[in-house]
């Protein structure tokens, strides 16, 4: 699928876009020492830009499903480099939070709208290609903390940032060059129709309990992988922060799994996978108790495999579900995704302090058993179908 330039175009802006949404992760446990602040305290660097990404999600699909794709996609990979750099320039914990704020606000027009692009330019193949999109997101995802862990511990966690804004850079440029204007986008008429598409698609209860799972699978994801540094940072492991942005090596796990997303739900139905895939990321989440750093990272690959498969379960689902609107019904995807990831960096910090990591562990538990409970009481039983083609989305 690679040879199509529109997909090595997706698969650039996937990259552009998560190499900078976490890549405070591996530095955390430096950054306590940096600023002289709490476990909770920083992993604000995280939080800040995920809630950023919520709060402007929607808007982000409102003014795609208005103006277009392309464009939007574009110019804020080429935007999101100035507070990246400007990230590492930052002298108090506060003003790093802040540019993480800022990056966050450029990041749903890339991921949100690349999603909807997904769903329109790739008839009869969107779970596919989706699928795709989630694995090359996990690439960005695995380079951002092991890049960053690396150029902090051989250069300081500054040069982390620039190396990252340098990267994001080529990706634009590639993104610019291999992804083509929109062919099958037709212009909402206006900010108005949008908006009226969006209070529909709240309005439906499939997208809402997809947003509901949207929400638990980065809460998820967010609460396991931002304490788990803390764990493996500490004595018996005492983990360099190298090393720490080593242990992400585990993503990759998920990044192959993941394009075999269309031929599972060909097979089980989405509700079903999403339910087995839930079953599995318990049983990975309680491996990770276990004494042993080899345990723990076999557990951190069950958790991002299963995580994965559900994220690409719930964001092809978007795509072909909503009828209108669909950059606005992904764009509330997104925002709920997003604001799961916010409150996954702060509520697990709370059952960190109380009860340590086992704490951490049981509170992600909770929230993947809501997650695919979810998907079983709302999600259609007959999504073995493969995509319909796709026409010009009547928007």
């Amino acid at each position: 699928m690679l040879a199509d330039k529109r997909a090595l175009g997706v698969v650039l802006a996937a990259i552009g876009a998560f190499i900078e949404l976490y890549v405070t992760q591996a530095l955390l446990p430096l950054l306590t020492h940096e600023f002289d602040a709490t476990a909770t305290e920083v992993s604000w660097t995280v939080s800040a830009a995920t809630l950023a990404v919520a709060l402007t999600a929607p808007l982000s699909g409102l003014a795609a499903d208005a103006i277009g794709r392309k464009r939007i996609i574009v110019t804020a990979m080429f935007g999101l480099v100035v507070p990246t750099m400007m990230a590492g320039f930052a002298h108090s914990l506060g003003m790093l939070v802040f540019w993480r704020f800022v990056q966050g606000l450029l990041l749903p027009p890339i991921f949100a709208v690349t999603v909807a692009y997904v769903g329109e330019e790739f008839a009869g193949s969107a779970t596919a290609m989706t699928g795709l999109y989630v694995a090359a997101s996990g690439v960005g995802g695995f380079l951002s903390r092991f890049l960053s862990g690396l150029l902090a511990q051989s250069f300081g966690w500054r040069a982390a940032f620039w190396g990252l804004a340098v990267v994001t850079l080529a990706c634009a440029s590639g993104s610019a060059l291999f992804m083509p204007r929109e062919r099958r986008f037709a212009k909402s008429g206006g900010l108005a129709p949008s908006f009226r598409f969006m209070a529909a698609n709240l309005r439906s209860p499939r997208l809402i309990a997809t947003y509901a799972v949207g929400f638990g699978v980065l809460f998820s994801f967010v609460g396991v992988f931002t304490y788990i540094n803390f764990v493996l940072a500490a004595p018996p492991y005492s983990l360099s922060t190298g090393a720490l942005g080593t242990i992400f090596v585990v993503y990759l796990v998920g990044v192959v799994a993941t394009p075999l997303t269309g031929r599972l739900v060909a097979r089980l139905g989405r509700s079903r996978l999403v339910a087995g895939a839930a079953a599995l990321w318990v049983a990975g989440l309680a491996m990770t108790l276990a004494p042993s750093i080899v345990l723990i990272l076999l557990g951190l690959a069950v958790c991002v495999t299963c995580g994965f498969l559900c994220q690409s379960c719930a964001t092809s689902y978007v795509a072909v579900t909503a009828v209108q609107g669909r950059s606005s019904a992904v764009g509330l995807y997104v925002s709920f995704y997003y604001l799961g990831g916010a409150l996954g960096a702060i509520l697990p910090g709370f059952a960190w302090d109380l009860a340590g990591w086992p704490g951490c562990v049981a509170t992600t538990m909770v929230a993947v058993v809501l997650l695919a409970t979810f998907a079983l009481l709302f999600w259609e039983r007959d999504q073995r179908a493969p995509d319909p083609p796709t026409a010009a989305p009547e928007e």
